[in-house]
């Protein structure tokens, strides 16, 4: 929005934005697409299966139906076809988990002044959560990994490498993307042991078992066992602080063999740091989730890769909804 377009009408509309989100929020959280799924069904008949309140569950469908994300027929409701792909859990195509870890968040954003304040996280991270909270993070990165990964993929020629890296890669997602459009590549996906279950899971449903394994280990205290000739960063850093960050990345040169290559995929400022919006606002929600992160600019990540003795830094276009973007170098 342009600065010009501010007035009582657009204020009041962002302010109560978060209106809409509550609604979506709570209809995945009831699985409401799910159960309606390609039916058509009433109020009466959503409310049975939900085990909820009739009027109430009147009033969310007549709300998701006003945000065009329901269709309405008389007294009773169905899915919009967008909404069947991207929001029933029997799809393919479904990102709910991501939605339920934004719901996770809502409590620390209502806090943004006190973090502001004191400038201290309001929330613990969602690695060290509960378990719901930690299911909804890494399968809400899985979704999001799964939309770009094919965006990203193509564009990164590894076909003469064969063993990735892919350091706090979670449930896998661009181990298993890479190490199927590479079949010569090996990977192992190093996280935190709590992340194991998540991440073996995700990688015997693709069938990559024998070509993806697990090492456990925090990436800022436990060593990186093995030489890679990739290291992939995805989405790590803007959770530390810069000296943390220099040593991550240094830990991942470190166990790169000579000439390999490492890439930062992150959501990444400009260089005066006042924009593109979402990074902006995404380095908020590190101030309210971890005590030293941040989004950072091309140029700091470019700079911490100098640190680390990399050469030839370049970033790698891509095509990102909310844009995230890659920085490369050889070591």
């Amino acid at each position: 929005m342009k600065h010009d377009a501010w007035n009582p009408g657009t204020l009041l509309e962002t302010s109560g934005g978060y209106w809409k989100t509550c609604a979506l929020h709570a209809a995945v959280q009831l699985d409401v697409f799910t159960v309606i799924e390609e039916q058509l069904l009433s109020a009466e008949a959503v409310a049975v299966k939900l085990q909820a309140d009739p009027r109430a569950v009147a009033m969310l469908l007549n709300a998701l139906t006003a945000m065009n994300l329901l269709e309405k027929s008389g007294n009773c409701y169905a899915n919009k076809p967008e909404t069947r792909v991207f929001l029933s859990k029997s799809s393919p195509g479904y990102i709910g988990y991501i939605i339920k870890h934004h719901h996770h968040l809502v409590e620390s954003w209502s806090q943004l002044d006190q973090a502001v304040l004191n400038g201290n996280p309001v929330r613990t991270r969602a690695t060290h959560s509960s378990n719901d909270a930690r299911e909804s993070f890494l399968m809400g990165m899985f979704n999001m990994a799964m939309m770009m990964a094919p965006r990203i993929v193509p564009k990164i020629d590894l076909s003469n490498r064969r063993s990735f890296l892919d350091l706090g890669g979670g449930p896998g997602t661009y181990a298993i993307q890479f190490c199927l459009n590479n079949k010569d590549l090996q990977a192992v996906v190093f996280d935190l042991p709590t992340t194991r279950p998540f991440a073996e899971t995700t990688i015997g449903r693709f069938g990559l078992s024998d070509k993806i394994r697990f090492q456990a280990g925090s990436y800022l205290e436990d060593p990186v066992e093995g030489r890679y000739d990739v290291a992939w960063l995805s989405h790590i850093l803007h959770g530390e602080g810069p000296e943390e960050c220099q040593r991550i990345i240094q830990k991942a040169v470190s166990a790169l063999s000579p000439g390999g290559l490492i890439l930062i995929h992150e959501f990444i400022l400009n260089n005066e740091m006042s924009g593109p919006l979402f990074p902006a606002l995404f380095s908020l929600n590190m101030l309210l989730g971890t005590s030293s992160g941040q989004a950072y600019s091309e140029q700091q990540l470019s700079d911490m890769l100098s640190g680390a003795r990399v050469r030839n830094i370049h970033r790698i276009p891509i095509d990102s909804p909310n844009d995230s973007g890659i920085i490369a170098g050889i070591v």
